[in-house]
């Protein structure tokens, strides 16, 4: 058994489908188990760019993908990103993609509800939603009203639970906007999506199940990143999922017992997107230079990234908790036109100091980040795929960050390229 989960150390945006791409020339198979098309994967092949946000990266490598149970699907959304891809010459089919049915549904009146919540609010208080209603499918899921896809067996008893929830979001928009919103076109549209995606619909958990009997290869794709997480990420800056290793048991049924590789994807500065906590956040030139050369822009949103350095405190929080027992160095080759590098090394708060991760960041102004500068080596790296082949500079860069978390680096990113990577550690075999 050689099962593998890859998860983001920060706040998301760390490069992970890349990586998933990469590794999943090994796999058989490769899962989501989380979110919704607030995920942002974006692929580089050949010069040619590949952008996900539903379907599991390795439907690319043409490997059987599956959304796992733990996944909200807008139908709609899914239909789209199907056609998009299928259009760039790859094939979509039963045979490589698989639905739990046991999925959760983002209806059009959840990202209707999304944004009218968020326009409701004001500055610093806003939590940056993408608007794409996944807090509430969540939270309907929760409430115990969501509506699964294998709720569709029975159309009266579905198109019930369709008055309730419209209902239910109806008293909100009635309030701040005088109207209702009618669940009758929509419940049309939805059910017209799925006799589209049906074909693709099994019983996922005993899939995997069959796939782990026959010793096959697993990859679960995390999306977002760990400061993202419901529990342990910035609250409530936060997404509607969790986004730590374990959920990837929870989120496609697999036995934890089987899931032995966690693999944390971290860059080797840090962004966020929306607003939040972000002790190393550079405003100033530093920030847009890391932004304007990183091309830091969301994939989903569009958005422009907030830059700053490395943060060690982070990163040894995301490991712990997660159980990451390798790590992936992305974008290494964006720190190539810095004299120097900074990585955080603790924080100062209160004239206090912190080694490790505080737990009340989210309301605590008063962080001073304490930086180790270190000297750049300002050569350019795109491309290397060896490692003594780095600068002497950027190979110590490495090694610091490795002992510093006390946690293997064993791929280092060098560029958007499939290709473009520097192996030190096999980590899927």
């Amino acid at each position: 058994m050689s099962n593998l989960v890859i998860v983001g150390t920060q706040w998301g945006d760390e490069g992970k489908g890349k990586i998933v791409d990469l590794l999943a020339s090994s796999a058989d198979a490769v899962v989501r188990f989380q979110g919704g098309h607030n995920a942002g994967h974006t692929l580089v092949i050949n010069k040619k760019t590949f952008k996900l946000s539903l379907l599991p990266s390795g439907i690319v490598r043409q490997k059987l993908s599956i959304i796992g149970n733990g996944v909200v699907v807008d139908p709609i959304h899914l239909e789209k990103e199907i056609r998009n891809i299928t259009s760039q010459g790859i094939d979509v089919n039963s045979s490589n993609f698989v639905i739990s049915s046991d999925c959760f549904l983002i209806l059009p009146i959840h990202k209707y509800i999304d944004g009218l919540r968020e326009s409701q609010k004001k500055g610093s208080n806003k939590i940056g939603t993408t608007g794409r209603g996944i807090g509430p499918a969540y939270e309907d899921k929760v409430s115990r009203r969501g509506i699964r896809f294998s709720d569709f067996k029975n159309l009266k008893e579905l198109e019930e639970k369709f008055i309730s929830i419209y209902n239910h979001y109806n008293a909100w928009i009635e309030k701040f906007e005088g109207k209702v919103i009618s669940y009758q076109n929509d419940f049309e549209i939805i059910l017209k999506c799925y006799q589209n995606l049906s074909k693709y619909m099994d019983n996922t958990w005993l899939l995997l199940k069959q796939l782990n009997d026959k010793k096959s290869k697993i990859l679960f794709e995390g999306a977002q990143g760990f400061y993202l997480d419901l529990d342990h990420g910035t609250y409530p800056y936060v997404t509607s999922s969790n986004t730590v290793a374990a959920n990837a048991s929870i989120g496609s049924g697999v036995n934890p017992n089987q899931l032995k590789k966690i693999l944390g994807i971290t860059k080797a500065y840090t962004t966020r997107v929306g607003n939040g906590p972000f002790p190393t956040e550079q405003n100033n030139d530093i920030g847009e230079k890391l932004g304007k050369i990183g091309n830091e822009f969301g994939t989903v949103t569009g958005r422009k990234r907030r830059c700053g350095w490395l943060d060690i405190l982070m990163l040894k929080k995301a490991i712990t908790i997660s159980g990451i027992n390798g790590l992936v160095l992305t974008k290494l080759d964006v720190l190539d036109f810095f004299k120097d590098i900074k990585i955080c090394t603790s924080y100062k708060i209160n004239n206090q100091i912190f080694q490790d991760y505080p737990s009340d960041v989210s309301y605590n102004q008063n962080i001073i980040p304490i930086y180790e500068t270190l000297e750049g080596w300002e050569q350019e790296t795109k491309g290397i795929t060896n490692f003594e082949e780095l600068p002497l500079n950027a190979q110590s860069f490495v090694k610091r960050i490795q002992f510093l978390v006390n946690c293997n680096i064993d791929i280092v990113s060098t560029g958007p390229e499939r290709d473009e990577n520097i192996i030190l550690n096999e980590v899927f075999n």
